[in-house]
């Protein structure tokens, strides 16, 4: 019995068939293309045990792409909800390891902090300068 590997002409040959008739296999991008596989998985499964292979590949490819589209739409809604300001002393806090009360300077007390965090209050334009210019980004960031 003969050894395919890799390099082989015949495993070549399939993968560049399959990169240039379905390039999506290797990540769906597009409503459009998962549409498109989905047309495609519709007419293989009329022989799935001869498909089965490209069956499981499509199918793999489609999931990822939904996923990813779940993910997307998840933090779309969480940025929506979330107020900008809260959003980017949130990211602050998480790069720099900082907690509630590393920011007395800045914000006040670890109540305020949280109360901040949690929309109780709002900060204020003195909080967001005094940010700024501790992490060196621009007030435009909690807004």
């Amino acid at each position: 019995m003969n050894s395919i590997t890799a390099s082989s002409p015949v495993i070549n040959e399939v993968i560049n068939s399959m990169n240039s008739t379905m390039p999506w296999l290797r990540g769906i991008s597009s409503g459009e293309e998962r549409d498109e596989a989905l047309l495609l998985l519709e007419e293989l499964l009329d022989d799935y045990d001869k498909n089965i292979i490209l069956i499981d590949a499509i199918t793999h490819a489609v999931e990822r792409y939904e996923t990813k589209q779940v993910e997307l739409k998840r933090l779309e809604y969480m940025q929506e909800q979330n107020d900008p300001a809260i959003a980017t002393l949130r990211v602050l806090m998480d790069q720099h390891q900082l907690n509630t009360t590393d920011f007395e300077n800045e914000i006040g007390k670890r109540s305020m902090v949280s109360q901040v965090l949690n929309g109780q209050k709002r900060l204020t334009f003195d909080h967001i300068k005094k940010l700024s210019k501790r992490f060196e980004i621009s007030p435009a960031y909690f807004f």
